[in-house]
Formats: structure tokens, C-alpha cells, sequence
């Protein structure tokens, strides 16, 4: 692909974290006493922004309420530092490679500021991006707003990026804009989910999205 801004979501498409956010998810709200849920609801609205995900997930809630469980997921969440082993093996390889072929590099994620700092330095990947936004600092997918914003900062036309991400709501966002962009199957959803945004790609593997990104 001949573009010059590579955006990636971060769980789920980066990391292998999938499992622990809905598992982080789930001891919060039960713990509180709200429903347990079926384990897939609790990943399905994984790359949300937390609120976005908990209007899902709980619909009527109180803004107290969803603060309540918030920081009950952050304690849980937080317990577990992301090392550099939670990275998709290969994943560091190909963006120091993306970044030697001449492209920059960023993230649009549904994490929290405070979570995905914590992770860009303790993952090691931190240094890889140029810039990174957000879901409690700009729009929560899938409004376009945070590629937006990514493309403001370079200067570049949605054609210019591509967006790689694991669920529908990065897959959407890019459409929303007229962006490129390529689903992944090692997170959220699946192929036959992820083929309903039109994307210019759906890979199973690093060694293929590598192949896609032309390296």
C-alpha cells in the first residue's frame, strides 16, 4: 500500500489483552452487583470508549453508576503491567521496519490517556508513534474524530493513512472518512465482521499484514 501514516488500534491488534480487559470488565460490574453477561459481550464492545461501552453493555446507567465501575476495571485492569511479551510477536519488528521504509506511525485507540501511557512505555512500543489519541480525549469510535485529528497533526488526506484494527468500530471509523483500512483476526471480531466495512484488506497473520503494507 502507497500511503504515508500507518494508524493502529492498540487492544487487541498490538497487544494480546483482549481476554483481560473483558475479564477486568466482567469481576468489576459483577462485583458491584449488576448482571453477569455472557463472556462475549464483554469483548464485543472492546475499542469503545469506556463510557460508550458501558451504555452497551448497561443500558439506564447513571453517570455515577458507570464511574463506580470504572474505577473498579481500573483496579483490575491495572494489576497486570503490558510487558513487551504482550506484544504480538512480530508486531515490534514491523513498525521499527514501517518507520525505516519512510512511514510514520500512530494509535487510535478506546483506551483511556492514563492506560495507554502506562502501556506505550511499559510494552516498549512507545517510541514507534508520532502521536496517539484517545477515547476520554476526543470521540469514541466509531466517529471519525481521533483519525481526524491524527490527520490534522501530519497534514495528510484520509487516503494518505491507513487505520489497522481488530474490531468494526475501527473498521467503520475508517470508512466514515473514506481512510483505508485493514481488519485483523487475532482480536475482537472475526472475518465475517469485519468484511461488512469494505476494508481494503482482512489478515490472519503479521507475516500477512506485513505482506500488505508492502515490506
Amino acid at each position: 500500500m502507497d500511503v504515508k501514516v500507518v494508524i493502529f488500534d492498540w487492544d487487541g491488534t498490538l497487544i494480546d489483552s483482549v481476554d483481560h480487559i473483558a475479564d477486568s470488565l466482567h469481576q468489576a460490574a459483577t462485583e458491584l452487583g449488576y448482571p453477569e453477561l455472557e463472556r462475549e459481550a464483554y469483548r464485543d464492545i472492546i475499542g469503545l470508549g469506556m463510557i460508550e461501552a458501558l451504555e452497551r453493555l448497561y443500558p439506564g446507567l447513571s453517570r455515577e453508576e458507570m464511574m463506580r465501575i470504572r474505577e473498579g476495571y481500573a483496579g483490575y485492569f491495572f494489576q497486570k503491567v503490558t510487558t513487551p511479551q504482550n506484544v504480538f510477536e512480530g508486531m515490534a519488528d514491523m513498525l521499527a521496519e514501517l518507520r525505516g521504509s519512510g512511514r510514520s506511525c500512530s494509535v487510535a485507540t478506546g483506551k483511556s490517556r492514563r492506560g495507554l501511557e502506562v502501556a506505550l512505555t511499559s510494552s516498549g512500543l512507545g517510541s514507534h508513534f508520532d502521536i496517539t489519541r484517545c477515547a476520554d480525549e476526543t470521540k469514541s469510535k466509531p466517529d471519525p474524530l481521533m483519525l481526524e485529528e491524527i490527520l490534522d497533526f501530519y497534514g495528510y488526506r484520509p487516503e494518505q493513512a491507513v487505520m489497522i484494527g481488530d474490531t468494526r468500530y475501527d473498521l467503520d471509523m475508517a470508512r466514515r472518512i473514506g481512510m483505508p483500512a485493514i481488519g485483523v483476526e487475532w482480536g475482537v471480531h472475526k472475518r465475517d465482521v469485519l468484511e461488512q466495512y469494505d476494508p481494503h484488506a482482512v489478515v490472519s497473520s503479521v507475516d500477512a499484514l506485513r505482506r500488505t503494507l508492502g515490506l
